[in-house]
């Protein structure tokens, strides 16, 4: 059986011309779409992710506009930025980088963005659109799940799916955009008993466990559709939440690194000119 490698280079390429064009068209009409990051602390992963967002969005034409708070940072000092870029009518997106330091209360961050300006879901009221089938837009790393799936002409429909870990961020919202594809989906995470013989069911399994190579060869079945979400950081380079051992008894599998992390960026791109 030939294994189809699913990355998402092409997926992102795809997307990028479309995106491209929105912006164009936008400027023609004096419109310079503007995406605001908003960052607290010296966390090193949240500063490469604003570095390539930032680095992306200025590449398609887009300007980019970056918040840095220190580590001590207040919540009040925090929901003070977002309020002031929520009435910025040059900026068109909010994106703050999650998680946050330990004292600011995330779920007040993201509830203070404007559901308009928000990229990524974060907001309750957008997040309950989703698990309602209102809208279609989920958080960026579920949408470039799905996206990869249609890409490549992997049809959820009838299909048994299960999704590896139930974070609001990815786990639910990858379910409910299963659900809307007719998928008959199961949703399992730390207390799942019997882990193995649920997988082993599975023509498509999601996994955002967040542990590395967490998924193994004897959980997989053979000719399974695997989207791996996972970045991990072991021995100084990156590792999904899949075994490579187990990626190889699918029929296709997205990979780590170069899989659903670079279409995810180019979500929150094609969310930012949702409304131009």
């Amino acid at each position: 059986m030939r294994t189809l490698v699913m990355r998402g280079k092409p997926v992102a390429d795809a997307m990028r011309k479309k995106i491209e064009g929105k912006i164009k068209a936008a400027e023609k009409c004096g419109v310079k779409p503007a995406l605001a990051i908003i960052t607290a602390g010296k966390d090193p992963a949240s500063h490469v992710y604003k570095d390539r967002l930032v680095k992306l969005t200025e590449s398609l034409g887009a300007s980019a506009k970056v918040v840095i708070l220190p580590g001590n940072a207040s919540l009040e000092q925090v929901l003070f930025e977002v309020r002031k870029l929520n009435r910025n009518r040059y900026v068109h997106g909010i994106l703050p980088t999650m998680p946050m330091p330990r004292h600011i209360d995330g779920r007040a961050v993201a509830a203070a963005i404007a559901p308009n300006k928000d990229v990524d879901c974060l907001n309750p009221k957008n997040m309950g659109e989703v698990f309602s089938g209102e809208s279609t837009w989920a958080p960026c790393t579920p949408r470039a799940c799905m996206a990869i799936l249609k890409y490549y002409g992997i049809k959820p429909e009838g299909k048994k799916a299960v999704v590896i870990g139930r974070s609001n961020v990815v786990g639910k919202p990858v379910a409910m955009l299963l659900l809307k594809e007719n998928a008959t989906v199961t949703v399992c995470h730390s207390r799942t008993e019997n882990l193995a013989s649920v997988l082993k069911t599975s023509d498509i399994i999601v996994a955002a466990v967040g542990a590395a190579n967490f998924v193994k060869p004897d959980m997989v079945k053979n000719g399974a559709v695997i989207v791996d979400v996972g970045i991990n950081a072991v021995d100084g380079g990156i590792a999904g939440d899949v075994d490579p051992a187990a990626a190889e008894k699918a029929a296709a599998f997205t990979p780590v690194p170069g899989g659903v992390g670079v279409v995810s960026n180019m979500m929150v791109m094609e969310c930012l000119c949702r409304n131009l």
